[in-house]
């Protein structure tokens, strides 16, 4: 082995064809999901400065919170604004390979927490896009909706399966 593939040995390494996440979703999907979490990384760290001008105590957790997840948020969704991060290509691979009920739990659970810590309307809006990025994701991990001809065969089928009861109960009456 080369000192070289000592020393990145993950580079050597060949990676998946397809992604968890991407399993099941479309490109538009994935893009709305990414510029969703930039919205809401941004929504989150303008938020966050604003609450953090304050002298309560908990609007400062609050705010410094929002902050830690506008970080968070980008460096997932958008780590090439994180690029000078030595890091953050390795936590952004990491993010795409969760499933996206994982992305979709932990995108909420990080809004969730500083609007407990101080509901203020503040925490309230800035959080509000980071959850609902957090809502696309999980609706992505439902799946996709099924066809209306699929669903008309099975109605139809059920329909005929109950009329050939209602006619074998009628007739075994008479």
């Amino acid at each position: 082995m080369s000192s070289q593939d000592e020393q990145f040995p993950a580079a050597a390494a060949p990676e998946p064809a397809a992604t968890s996440a991407d399993e099941g979703m479309t490109w538009w999907y994935r893009w709305l999901c990414r510029i969703a979490g930039v919205i809401g990384g941004m929504s989150c760290a303008f938020a966050g400065l604003w609450n953090c001008v304050t002298i309560n105590p908990l609007n400062i957790a609050a705010g410094v919170w929002m902050m830690l997840n506008a970080f968070v948020l980008f460096l997932c969704e958008a780590p090439f604004c994180c690029q000078f991060i030595e890091f953050a290509s390795a936590v952004s691979a990491r993010a795409d390979r969760l499933r996206a009920w994982q992305k979709a739990a932990f995108y909420c659970g990080m809004a969730v927490f500083p609007v407990m810590l101080s509901l203020t309307l503040t925490t309230l809006f800035g959080n509000a896009v980071a959850f609902a990025t957090g809502v696309l994701y999980g609706l992505s991990a439902l799946g996709k909706k099924g066809d209306a001809i699929a669903y008309a065969r099975i109605h139809q089928q059920q329909k005929q399966m109950d009329e050939e009861k209602l006619t074998g109960t009628l007739e075994g009456q008479a």
